[in-house]
């Protein structure tokens, strides 16, 4: 179904809340940016790489990506031809049904290490698969979808919860915890990423002394707070100059920069390639072809 739901595409959102297809011909040759949401990521053909840090995180049909944090990464699909095509799915966390299965869970399998990263890989079960192909399967009764897509998320959500990697979610998702401050510290980052502000301000808005919360945040996202407000501003002023044709200086000034030759060496590093360069190449590479995410800049 997500073949013939994608044709043509190279990602959907669905009519069911949270879920969302990808599809790509051909295997990258190169790296790109993107911010993955918190959720899980399934390949069903093909295979994909995400890149947090220096560590790498290789998925296909065995293996699915565990997100608990919005994070700024590098994703690359690495096995796709136009005869058999990359074809995934990502189904966003409802961390409001997952606080509350939580509660019903309390002995987790795995570590409850807080030193753990924001991004695991865990072993597709047939329970999981099967789940994630009954709420797919939804899409073409969408008089059920109302009534059932709640009732097969809270299930695929509970087989993440209680599966060997489940014990991660918990840093972000239980009440208290330290990972579920760092994680309103960057729901806070990306509403304000173009104000200036220290990390001494926002290890006070998640109540941690300044050292806690840049150890547990570097832990966790793989960068400083500073170095992950960076990577959302060049971001962002990227998607502003490919989906709004703002010129290089103005969409620096948007989102927050005040010397424009920063951004532009800044961006440089980041993209390897001037503003105007790399807007340009973008467009050559999108020539014809769905660009939503490239503008959306979300990814899985």
């Amino acid at each position: 179904m997500i073949s013939s739901k994608t044709e043509g595409k190279a990602m959907l959102d669905t009519t069911i809340e949270g879920l969302s297809f990808y599809r790509q011909t051909a295997a990258a040759t190169s790296c790109s940016l993107c911010v993955v949401e918190p959720g899980i990521a399934m390949v069903v053909q093909g295979v994909k790489s995400m890149t947090l840090g220096d560590e790498t995180f290789q998925y296909d049909p065995h293996r699915f990506l565990i997100t608990s944090l919005d994070l700024p990464a590098r994703m690359q699909v690495l096995e796709a031809n136009k005869e058999n095509p990359y074809l995934g799915l990502v189904l966003k966390f409802d961390l409001a049904v997952m606080s509350e299965l939580i509660l019903q869970a309390p002995l987790l399998k795995g570590s409850d290490s807080s030193s753990d990263k924001g991004m695991v890989l865990g072993q597709t079960t047939p329970e999981l698969y099967n789940a994630c192909e009954r709420l797919v399967s939804l899409l073409d009764e969408p008089e059920s979808i109302p009534v059932l897509a709640p009732l097969i998320k809270r299930e695929i959500f509970w087989r993440v919860l209680t599966s060997e990697q489940g014990a991660r979610l918990r840093q972000v998702v239980s009440a208290g915890s330290q990972g579920l401050r760092v994680a309103r510290s960057i729901e806070w980052l990306k509403a304000n990423y173009d104000k200036t502000h220290s990390v001494e301000s926002l290890a006070d808005m998640a109540q941690m002394s300044k050292s806690t919360f840049h150890h547990h945040f570097r832990q966790l996202t793989s960068m400083s707070p500073l170095q992950y407000q960076k990577r959302l501003r060049l971001m962002e002023a990227r998607r502003l100059m490919l989906g709004e044709d703002l010129d290089a200086s103005t969409a620096a000034y948007r989102v927050g920069y005040e010397s424009p030759s920063q951004f532009s060496r800044e961006y440089s590093r980041l993209f390897g390639a001037s503003p105007k360069r790399d807007i340009e190449n973008q467009w050559q590479k999108m020539g014809g072809k769905d660009t939503h995410a490239v503008l959306m800049g979300f990814e899985h």
